[in-house]
């Protein structure tokens, strides 16, 4: 008999700076253009809403929000790529949601690559509709790609 380990549920709890490295190194490891180091340490001196996804002592997804005049924008949402598919992108993203509606926030925004349609269908699974396009948003490996612009009304929402 083969005696498998239990994998512990994952947590959320705020990103520290000692986490910058890990959170980096996913984000450089997810996507072609990712966000530098920099970006991370400048978003939690900021104040920013940054929240790390952690099970069994290691990051497995984060995610970025800021909030403000009564509207949030999710900035990030990276989970690791050997987590992907577990359902993890869905819990960061309900998170900052949570966050935006404890803040008070009326409505949440964010961008996503049209090359990117699983994010694009999470985020109308969870009530996030598209109503615009920001052109030459996103640096691509052919010039510039355009963002869709997607928002989320928290109004009334409980």
């Amino acid at each position: 008999m083969v005696a498998i380990p239990k994998q512990s549920a994952a947590e959320f709890r705020r990103m520290r700076a000692e986490d910058v490295d890990r959170v980096a190194a996913i984000e450089a490891s997810a996507y072609a253009f990712p966000w530098s180091r920099t970006i991370f340490a400048d978003c939690l001196r900021a104040g920013y809403e940054c929240i790390v996804l952690v099970r069994d002592g290691g990051i497995v997804g984060y995610g970025v929000l800021s909030t403000g005049a009564n509207e949030a924008h999710i900035l990030n949402v990276c989970v690791a790529p050997e987590e992907q598919g577990k359902g993890h992108g869905r819990r960061v993203v309900g998170r900052l949601i949570e966050l935006a509606r404890w803040q008070r926030s009326e409505r949440v925004f964010l961008e996503v690559r049209p090359s990117n349609p699983n994010a694009i269908a999470l985020y109308e699974s969870m009530g996030f509709n598209e109503f615009g396009r920001r052109p030459n948003y996103y640096p691509a490996k052919k010039g510039r790609e355009d963002a869709l612009v997607m928002a989320m009304e928290l109004l009334g929402a409980e």
